[in-house]
């Protein structure tokens, strides 16, 4: 890769246009919108701010005509979906209660030769389970691959074919956020890889969170229940030793130290960036973080870090 920036989120003052001239791309820019569902084909506005030449990929549109030709492949993905649904559900079961302990530790009052080996203990505990849920999540999505081969089949290798031409003719992909489960899938079942390594890439919101080692969802103060960031899968991996945290300012409660805290200390070493409105990182040659960026410290404040 060339190089890769993650943005903060696009929706009230787009400001990807700015990034395009900042890097001097001239290029055509190859569009990912398929977090964007159905609404995939409406990019007219996103062309409109990269103002250079760009072409979409349509990987939901293209998964779309795989599984009406493959209906095996269909089924199987549908059903490996389901266990992924059950799995998520077992595993926040078991998330609700050692996050209540954690933060019920941290709240707590006392000597800190007494209190703090507990907390550490506590906030262990939780890392273990995430790590859990991450290998079996990681297990069924190879077991999967193992058995349908899915690259393999002619339905999805003529997509990822004809992809790869489209790149070729390309100097950047911008990868757009919406719904990361969606987004996920579909590139990984669509985007070749080495294809995606010669190229610049500039992605927000899910887009960016996709690029991770990890990917969280989390919601400090969600419509109904406690809001848990939960660990949902890996990433690309394109970014290493970072969790991205777009509209951080909306869904965490950066105000409140022990949460902070608490979020910063469950997944280090790796850094909490939030990623809000005219935020830009950019990523260094060593796949981390490169760029200055608000992070959540374990001191329990949000703090700019080099």
């Amino acid at each position: 890769m060339k190089s890769v920036v993650v943005l903060g989120p696009q929706v009230y003052q787009p400001f990807v246009g700015e990034e395009v001239q900042r890097q001097q791309l001239t290029g055509r820019i190859a569009m990912v919108t398929a977090g964007w569902q159905e609404d995939e084909p409406d990019d007219s506005a996103l062309a409109e701010a990269l103002a250079v030449p760009s072409v979409n990929l349509r990987l939901y549109a293209r998964w779309e005509e795989v599984i009406s030709r493959d209906t095996e492949l269909m089924e199987a993905h549908r059903r490996r979906q389901d266990q992924l649904v059950e799995l998520q559900a077992l595993y926040q079961m078991r998330l609700r209660p050692a996050m209540k302990v954690a933060r019920q530790l941290l709240a707590s009052r006392g000597p800190a030769e007494v209190l703090d080996p507990e907390r550490e203990n506590a906030i262990d505990a939780i890392r273990r389970l995430d790590a859990h849920h991450l290998a079996r999540v990681i297990e069924l999505r190879r077991e999967f691959d193992e058995r349908y081969q899915p690259h393999e089949r002619p339905a999805v290798f003529e997509q990822r074919a004809e992809v790869a031409r489209i790149l070729a003719k390309c100097q950047t992909v911008a990868i757009a956020g919406g719904h990361i489960v969606v987004l996920l899938n579909r590139l990984r079942m669509l985007l070749p890889m080495p294809a995606l390594s010669k190229l610049n890439i500039i992605a927000w919101s899910a887009g960016a969170m996709a690029l991770s080692e990890r990917v969280v969802l989390f919601h400090d103060h969600p419509a109904q229940g406690v809001g848990d960031a939960e660990l949902l899968d890996s990433g690309l991996g394109l970014i290493r030793e970072a969790v991205l945290l777009p509209h951080a300012r909306g869904r965490l409660k950066l105000k409140q130290a022990k949460r902070v805290s608490l979020m910063a200390r469950r997944f280090a070493p790796a850094l909490c960036y939030t990623l809000d409105g005219g935020d830009r990182l950019e990523i260094g040659a060593d796949d981390r973080p490169s760029s200055s960026a608000r992070v959540l410290s374990e001191s329990g404040v949000v703090e700019t870090r080099p």
